[in-house]
């Protein structure tokens, strides 16, 4: 399995990259909040890779970071789910907005995604909560404000944070212990980011 990809870029489109690497090309799929992180041609960049085989195509994805990476497999391990909507849906929303998204409940957000309807948005929801212990209603469509360790106030900020995270794959006790030294007047989005740059740092 491809993990990274770091050479010289060659070709940068909204949706695709190519980079060389020792000698070869390597085409990627990539979602446009990549396509903007990426150097000029000719300068060095460097992607995470998701290689995915089918019977009828070979298809090499890229990321900038390990949470969007980490966000399109979550994404696409959702019955119905592709590597095509995948990357529409983060195209369109940080990793950070799509665990508030499936935290909250909200899944008009996910339907911003080109293709992306209203029952697939559901179930995205759905899944995304059950497979992470969340709690969703029988119809969809909660908001969960957890009871959490460390002493955060389930009704705030923070408690939409930790849930926002444990959507990301980390469990409560690290996810709260993370939003717990941060202020409390951050916005939910903020403090996902910081403690997402905090568990990147180790």
């Amino acid at each position: 399995m491809l993990y990274s990809l770091r050479g010289t870029l060659l070709q940068r489109e909204a949706n695709l990259a190519v980079i060389e690497c020792g000698g070869v090309g390597y085409q990627c799929a990539i979602t446009v909040n990549t396509a903007r992180q990426l150097p000029n041609i000719g300068s060095e960049a460097m992607l995470y890779t998701y290689l995915a085989v089918r019977e009828d195509a070979v298809e090499l994805f890229g990321f900038a970071d390990r949470n969007e990476l980490a966000c399109f497999k979550l994404l696409t391990g959702v019955s119905g789910v592709g590597p095509k909507a995948g990357l529409s849906i983060l195209s369109e929303l940080s990793p950070e907005q799509v665990a508030l998204a499936i935290a909250g409940g909200d899944y008009k957000s996910l339907t911003r995604a080109q293709g992306v309807g209203p029952k697939l948005a559901q179930r995205m929801v759905l899944e995304l909560k059950d497979k992470m212990g969340l709690p969703s209603a029988a119809n969809g469509i909660v908001v969960y404000s957890p009871v959490v360790a460390g002493g955060i106030n389930a009704s705030g900020n923070a408690a939409e944070a930790v849930s926002a995270l444990t959507v990301l794959g980390f469990n409560t006790s690290e996810a709260s212990a993370a939003v717990a030294k941060l202020d409390s007047n951050l916005t939910v989005e903020e403090m996902v980011r910081q403690a997402l740059k905090t568990f990147g740092s180790r």
